[in-house]
């Protein structure tokens, strides 16, 4: 090999680089893997594995803010073809309403016609392009009976309606043009990006995948490491609230009262419906993740998520960037089993907290619904924390 090809030695691969639980996904996933590796090529212009890893966690990080997108995207598309359905089907109820007032127009220029009526006859205003048209007509009007006046006064309302309803529909159907191309955008970027980290995946040799998963465990072990300290400082923290309590120091259960760090405290209200949320994010466990899936088969993040809360009866947005402020922000350190747990600082990610420093989520294609630390990630990819009942 020649000297000047990058290293690759294993101790250069754990500090600064941030692979939420990819390697192992990949090295499990059969549709990332399905392709075997022999010997390395001899080309010296290809990327170390640091490079490599470093690019793949870029690819599944962009394919999950895409994601997201995505499901934005969606939801727009959803409400705007209602919206357009709900305009057309009024259009068309109210042209009927046009048609009748219509009729009954030229049901009275059939009858001046037939006297020889001297006066502008009814079948001027059927002629009028606008609205404003038979108003212009108003030494018509003053020489018409009252049974006539009525016929043009509804006429006028109608199309006039009508006219306005034509106009949102045909902007709505332009909106949903522009909401369709989004998610048509969105979709693409999405595979792109997932098609690109599988086509990196595919080129690693069997030492270089057996690096990365000997990487993986390790990065997992830090992980569980961090999430016991954490558990073990809320176990102390709840001791002390107890004892405060018991010595009439302290805020008792589902006051609504504020700890030492400023977080609200949670009462049974919302214990009880964070326990129906887990209860239902446990039963998802081994489901697989599929970006844009809100299940019951499948489920990406933010719709595992949303599906859990709205088990408990509560209504999440569908995105991360909106579930993000459906709630209050609270301390990790105070976290309890229900709250979401955000990453990143675009806020792609979420998960579902169950005490001790897990959580339940749906981390990333070619993986599984599944309990992991929130650490998983690193403590700095942690974005905030939210109570959202």
């Amino acid at each position: 090999m020649a000297s000047h090809r990058k290293s690759r030695t294993p101790g250069t691969l754990v500090a600064g680089i941030r692979t939420p639980a990819l390697a192992t996904a990949a090295l499990t996933s059969v549709a990332l893997l399905s392709q075997t590796a022999d010997a390395a090529p001899a080309d010296d212009d290809r990327p170390s594995l640091e490079e490599v890893e470093k690019k793949v966690d870029d690819l599944y990080r962009q394919a999950e803010a895409a994601t997201e997108k995505y499901n934005a995207a969606k939801e727009r598309t959803t409400k705007q073809r209602t919206r357009v359905d709900t305009l057309l089907d009024d259009v068309a109820k109210r042209t009927q309403k046009l048609n009748e007032a219509r009729a009954e127009l030229g049901s009275y220029a059939a009858a001046q016609y037939r006297t020889g009526a001297g006066i502008p006859d009814t079948a001027t205003f059927l002629l009028a392009e606008t609205p404003q048209d038979v108003f212009d007509q108003r030494q018509v009007l003053d020489r018409m009976t009252g049974r006539q006046k009525a016929a043009v006064d509804d006429y006028v309302t109608q199309q006039s309606a009508t006219m306005r309803k034509r106009q949102e529909a045909t902007e709505s159907l332009r909106t949903l043009t522009e909401t369709q191309g989004d998610l048509k955008t969105a979709k693409a970027t999405v595979q792109k990006k997932l098609a690109d980290a599988r086509e990196l995946l595919s080129q690693l040799t069997a030492e270089e995948k057996a690096r990365l998963a000997a990487i993986e465990k390790r990065k997992q072990e830090e992980a569980d490491r961090k999430a016991a300290e954490l558990a073990r400082q809320q176990a102390e923290r709840e001791k002390a609230r107890e004892q405060a309590a018991q010595q009439g120091g302290g805020a008792s259960e589902g006051s609504g009262s504020a700890g030492s760090t400023g977080a609200p405290s949670a009462g049974s209200s919302y214990t009880t419906k964070a326990e129906k949320a887990l209860a239902f994010a446990r039963a998802q466990i081994g489901k697989p993740y599929v970006w844009g899936a809100t299940g019951p088969g499948s489920y990406d993040c933010s719709g595992l998520t949303q599906a859990a809360w709205k088990a408990a009866g509560v209504s999440l947005p569908r995105t991360t960037y909106d579930q993000v402020n459906a709630g209050t922000t609270v301390p990790v350190s105070q976290a309890l089993p229900g709250d979401l747990v955000f990453f990143y600082d675009d806020v792609t990610h979420v998960g579902l907290y169950i005490g001790n420093g897990m959580m339940i989520h749906a981390p990333k294609p070619g993986t599984y619904v599944r309990e992991e630390s929130v650490y998983y990630d690193g403590e700095s990819s942690i974005h905030s924390v939210v109570r959202p009942a």
